[in-house]
């Protein structure tokens, strides 16, 4: 977003960074913008302060918990940690959780999910794949990433319960905050008593504040102090800090930014299936997975986008298991989605009308 900004001049509608653009308020912006000088010129307390802070607001034990700078830091950690041999991943998916492993010389085994599924996992399937590739770290992301495809809570606890002799049982709950389709959604509590299952959650999703860098596990208290010990002591920056200790006061807010944000959801859907022949995936995610009809090109499309609208998308052509026929749309307010969809309609106008000559040249 800052390269594309520098180089176009012009501010651009997000719909690819997957954001919840309720949360923080203008208020709380302005309550850190306040701060901000305090916040910057003194370090942070350890991450063990901040954790138990957050351990507070969400009802976890301390012990069962480790705070980093990113899910991504907890993900490379991991890997070096418990990845030893092999890891089975559900594609298409969040990149880190296959390109991680394959970076450090892990057979990663990808169990493809299928479009003519609309991407929804079958426990059953996937567990006996774990099984016949004879996997020994399994990951599970919920809702999943690009397509927001969710798993019901009784069918994650049951693959836990499936693969209890593996080395490690991921479930990746980044985007599990947004999920509306059952009250608690969460396994976290279920990973803490679990020898060998672990929970990763990313602030920064939840939030809309992916530049402050913020994610954590839950895992039994054994996982998570070895996570602990390998984290840096001073690991999480001071802004990180500061929202953390905010939330205890904006707790009515966030649970206010999380209904909104499933109302424009649904609105988005139905407002972009509208499209011609447009193909839109079910999500419990803040991202809505879009398929575009044979003969336009998602690449050509996001540059038009951002070249003639100022909008900015997600193409996911460099997605294991998908092609650039595919698109990201983050859920954004009414009026952000009237500019996105009118600017999919300018970008499809010249082409159907060259589809019309070339029609009326093979009837003449």
């Amino acid at each position: 977003m800052f390269e594309l900004t520098r180089r176009t001049g012009e501010q651009l509608v997000d719909f690819c960074i997957p954001c919840n653009p309720y949360f923080p308020t203008p208020a709380m912006f302005a309550e850190m913008a306040a701060n901000l000088e305090h916040v910057l010129r003194f370090y942070p307390s350890d991450s063990a302060t901040i954790a138990a802070e957050l351990c507070r607001l969400l009802g976890l034990n301390p012990a069962t918990l480790a705070m980093a700078n990113g899910s991504t830091e907890l993900i490379t950690w991991m890997d070096h940690l418990w990845f030893r041999e092999s890891v089975a991943v559900p594609i298409p998916t969040f990149g880190r959780w296959t390109d991680q492993p394959m970076e450090t010389g892990k057979r990663v085994d990808m169990f493809p999910l299928r479009e003519a599924d609309r991407f929804a996992l079958n426990v059953d399937e996937y567990v006996r794949f774990v099984r016949a590739r004879r996997s020994r770290v399994a990951v599970l992301v919920n809702p999943n990433n690009p397509d927001g495809g969710y798993l019901p809570r009784r069918e994650v606890l049951r693959f836990m319960d499936e693969l209890a002799d593996l080395d490690l049982v991921v479930v990746d709950e980044s985007f599990i905050d947004f999920v509306d389709a059952e009250r608690d959604p969460s396994v976290a509590t279920e990973a803490a008593i679990r020898p060998n299952v672990v929970v990763l959650k990313s602030l920064g999703k939840n939030f809309g504040l992916h530049g402050i860098r913020f994610g954590y596990l839950v895992a039994n208290p054994g996982l998570a102090s070895t996570m602990r010990a390998t984290l840096p002591k001073w690991n999480l920056n001071s802004l990180a800090e500061m929202v953390v200790f905010m939330l205890r006061d904006h707790g009515a807010e966030y649970r206010e930014s999380l209904r909104l944000l499933a109302r424009d959801r649904y609105n988005m859907g139905a407002l972009v299936s509208q499209l011609p022949e447009f193909t839109v995936f079910p999500s419990q995610g803040n991202f809505l997975l879009v398929k575009l009809p044979v003969g336009l090109d998602g690449v050509e499309l996001r540059d038009h986008l951002i070249g003639r609208h100022q909008v900015f998308i997600r193409e996911c052509g460099n997605k294991l298991g998908m092609s650039s026929q595919f698109l990201r749309f983050v859920v954004r307010p009414s009026g952000d989605v009237g500019r996105l969809v009118e600017g999919i309609r300018d970008y499809g106008q010249p082409r159907r009308g060259d589809e019309l000559a070339r029609r009326r040249e093979r009837s003449a």
